[in-house]
């Protein structure tokens, strides 16, 4: 049996990602923009998880993003929190934004959380494919119906570096 808390050691090191990103999110658009961002994955000490930075200066120039990925061992299941220099993942209160919590089965990772979209209540997932593979494939969805129906609204297809 795979060790969970190993479920992205695949992503660890340098990236070069395509982005594929929705402009309008949940209103029925189809505009997408397309552009090439870097990413590199380090692993945090003691096996509590691990963070990467996200670089996209042709998108936004001086944006700085960041995932942080903590493994919680009593439940196996790893709660994913994006971080930018934009509100640093805070809420108006200054407490970090809720993650989005899952984890991987059968090579599939599917990481979800409730959050808000233009004063809406809405449900984000996160998903994660083709780790097996040198060119692994992240995507983020929303549902504004509870998750009944979803749609995609970022696509990113890493190539290592």
């Amino acid at each position: 049996m795979n060790d969970p808390q190993h479920d992205f050691d695949f992503f660890v090191g340098r990236w070069r990602i395509e982005n594929q990103r929705l402009r309008h999110r949940l209103q029925q658009s189809n505009d997408w923009e397309h552009f090439e961002a870097s990413q590199e994955m380090r692993l945090l000490p003691g096996g509590i998880g691990n963070y990467d930075d996200f670089l996209a200066p042709c998108w936004r120039p001086g944006f700085v993003g960041m995932s942080l990925r903590l493994f919680n061992p009593q439940t196996q299941l790893w709660s994913i929190y994006w971080l930018d220099n934009i509100n640093a993942g805070l809420n108006s209160a200054g407490s970090l934004m809720p993650p989005v919590v899952g984890k991987f089965e059968n090579g599939i990772g599917i990481f979800e959380c409730d959050d808000v979209l233009d004063g809406k209540p809405i449900r984000v997932r996160y998903k994660w494919f083709d780790t097996d593979t040198e060119t692994p494939r992240w995507e983020q969805a929303m549902s504004a119906d509870q998750g009944k129906t979803w749609e995609v609204n970022w696509r990113m297809q890493m190539f290592r570096q």
